[in-house]
This record gives C-alpha cells, sequence and structure tokens, in this order.
C-alpha cells in the first residue's frame, strides 16, 4: 500500500453493496437473478473489506490491524445474532451455541488449517511467535469451556442451559478475559504479536495518509455491514435448499458463519502467502476469541427480555470436535514452526465438523 488514492473500484463496491442489500432484504425468498445479484455483490463487499482492511493495516501497524478487522465483523455479527435470537423466539434458542462454535471450528481449524497449508506450500516451512499464538489459544480454550461446555453438565437448570447466576458470570468472565487479551496484544506485550520473519516489500512502501485510512475504516464498515447483511438476505433461501435436502436445520449457521468469516479468511491466507503466519493466526485466533468475548456476554444482556430457553451447551460429537481441536491446536502451536502437515491435519477436522454438520 502506499500514500496514492484508493482504486475507484474499492471505493465503488462498498456502497453498492449497500444498495443490493437494501433491494433484497426482507424478501422470504430471492429471485435467480437477484439472488445472483445478492452473490456477486456479496464477494464484491468481502473482497473490497479485505482491501480496506490492509490499508488501515497498514496505517496503524500491527496487530492493531488485525485487531480492526477481527472486532467489526464479530460486533456486526453478534448484533445479528442478537436480532435473529430476538425474532426467532424457541426455533432460536440454540442460535447463539451454533453461531460461536461454527466460529470457533471456521476459526482454528478451517481458518489456521487454510493459512498453514497455502503458506508452507509456498516456503515450505513457517515460523511465528509460540508464546503470543499459544495464548491467545489457550484463552479460546478457556473461554469455549466457560461457557459452552459447563453448561452441559450443570444442574441447576434444566437442559444444556445456565442458571442467571451462571449466566451471568460466564457473560463478565467472557469480557474481561478478551479486555484482558485485547491489553496484552495491543500494549502490554505488542512485539509478541509481530510477524516473527518479515520479508514483505509492500510493509516498506509509504503509508496511506490519516485521510485515506480513515476513508478506508469507513469504507471497511459499510463492507462488513453489506457481507453480514447480504448473508442474511441468502439464509432464506440456504434454509429452503437445507429443508429440501434433508440435512439439519443447525447447518444454516454454519454457512452463515462460513459466509461473515470470508473477509478474515482471505486476508489471513494473503498473510500466509506473503509469509507473514503470525498475522494470519492473530486474524484467526482474534476472530474466535472475540466471537465468544462479544456474544456471550450479549445474549447475557439480550436474555432479560428474550422469553423460552437460552441453549448454550454443547451436544457429544460437538465435545469429541472440540477436544481433538484443542489437542490439535496446542501442538502444533507449541512448535513455533508450520508445515503442510499441520496445515492438512486442521483441514481434516474441519472437514469432519462440516460432514457432521450435513449428516448428524
Amino acid at each position: 500500500m502506499n500514500g496514492v488514492a484508493l482504486p475507484r473500484w474499492s471505493v465503488v463496491v462498498p456502497p453498492l453493496s449497500v444498495l443490493v442489500l437494501a433491494v433484497g432484504w426482507g424478501r422470504e425468498s430471492l429471485g435467480v437473478a437477484l439472488l445472483v445479484l445478492v452473490c456477486l455483490a456479496l464477494g464484491g463487499a468481502v473482497i473490497a473489506a479485505v482491501h480496506h482492511a490492509e490499508v488501515v493495516a497498514h496505517r496503524v501497524g500491527e496487530p492493531f490491524g488485525t485487531l480492526i478487522l477481527a472486532m467489526a465483523v464479530t460486533v456486526i455479527e453478534v448484533a445479528l445474532i442478537v436480532t435473529l435470537m430476538v425474532s426467532g423466539g424457541d426455533k432460536a434458542a440454540s442460535l447463539a451455541r451454533d453461531t460461536v462454535f461454527a466460529a470457533i471450528m471456521i476459526t482454528c481449524n478451517g481458518i489456521v488449517g487454510l493459512a498453514l497449508l497455502i503458506g508452507s506450500l509456498r516456503h515450505r516451512v513457517q515460523e511465528f511467535r509460540a508464546h503470543a499464538s499459544g495464548g491467545a489459544f489457550a484463552v479460546v480454550l478457556a473461554l469455549v469451556t466457560l461457557s459452552l461446555v459447563l453448561p452441559t453438565f450443570t444442574t441447576s437448570s434444566p437442559g444444556p442451559t445456565f442458571s442467571g447466576a451462571q449466566l451471568a458470570f460466564a457473560g463478565v468472565a467472557s469480557l474481561v478475559m478478551y479486555g484482558l487479551f485485547v491489553f496484552v496484544q495491543t500494549v502490554r506485550h505488542r512485539d509478541y504479536f509481530l510477524p516473527k520473519v518479515d520479508r514483505t516489500p509492500d510493509d516498506h512502501a509509504e503509508a496511506p495518509s490519516t485521510r485515506t485510512a480513515l476513508l478506508s475504516l469507513g469504507l471497511l464498515l459499510v463492507c462488513l455491514v453489506g457481507v453480514v447483511g447480504l448473508a442474511k438476505t441468502v439464509s432464506p433461501t440456504l434454509e429452503a435448499a437445507v429443508a429440501a435436502a434433508g440435512a439439519p436445520v443447525s447447518l444454516v449457521g454454519v454457512l452463515i458463519a462460513l459466509l461473515v468469516l470470508m473477509p478474515e479468511t482471505v486476508a489471513a491466507v494473503r498473510a500466509a502467502l506473503r509469509d507473514r503466519l503470525q498475522v494470519s493466526l492473530n486474524l484467526a485466533l482474534g476472530s474466535a476469541l472475540a466471537s465468544i468475548g462479544l456474544t456471550i456476554p450479549a445474549i447475557a444482556l439480550a436474555s432479560l427480555w428474550l422469553t423460552g430457553p437460552l441453549v448454550l451447551g454443547l451436544d457429544g460429537k460437538e465435545l469429541v470436535l472440540l477436544v481433538l481441536t484443542g489437542g490439535v491446536g496446542t501442538l502444533t502451536l507449541v512448535s513455533g514452526r508450520a508445515t503442510v502437515l499441520q496445515g492438512a491435519v486442521h483441514l481434516m477436522v474441519f472437514s469432519a465438523f462440516l460432514l457432521l454438520a450435513v449428516t448428524p
């Protein structure tokens, strides 16, 4: 990136995606022409979001740039989850659990595995800071256990749910741990999260001006609104397709999570191709932490006016996948070096998650 003006396409695509969103919003089903238009707008918004995130990241430096993208996506995603829970009634009882667990699987196995595999295919061996990524992964495991595993075994309320006091504790603990992680990442030990090996020519180019960076930040938020809104717009079509295929309803949440996390996925892969695996891990693990750390407190507050049960506890197969993810992730991150083998293992676990989402 340099100090020149933003490419015209990157300025035009965000408002166009919002315009398409306005046209398709509220429709129960989309016609073929509108469905194609929505999909094109969604893809364009994802590409533009990654571009503007890189502009902002180059201006503010790492790890603030990856943090901005992760938090922006997650804040909008949380707003979408709470909105759907308020309007969904009992059908949305497990929406938060399904979305957060899908986000964990996508980030810790899908994004991490893809970045490790593609980056290692180009650079053979990639290095990263084990103490930074390992610490972030430890927080992910602690929060997902406190928020999604414990409700399966508590007895104060019926089913895989929390009592009011337990939910309040989970919400406060999630918010405190996420805030502490952000403090460590950006203030206390910021250098831990910088790329260990940095040979990217673009990093030495002239940084964009403050005005350009602020414009990109605004357009990034517009893009993310477009991505999440367009993902919600296509959800009725996805629901109809899932029902026609005889797949479980929870698959819709997985598909929506995949669409919403596309900007982080593209950005992580591009960073890995540039031999900046630490940036890829910052994006993946930061997104996982933001998903838990912001979603659980949000639904804890929303539960004050939500009716019906709030199902948070994971089922047996999800618990097995979570334990497997924890073990594989720990072994991957403890070494500080990555090859295609680790990437392939993570992608295999992610493939198992997708298979079980379709055929439980």
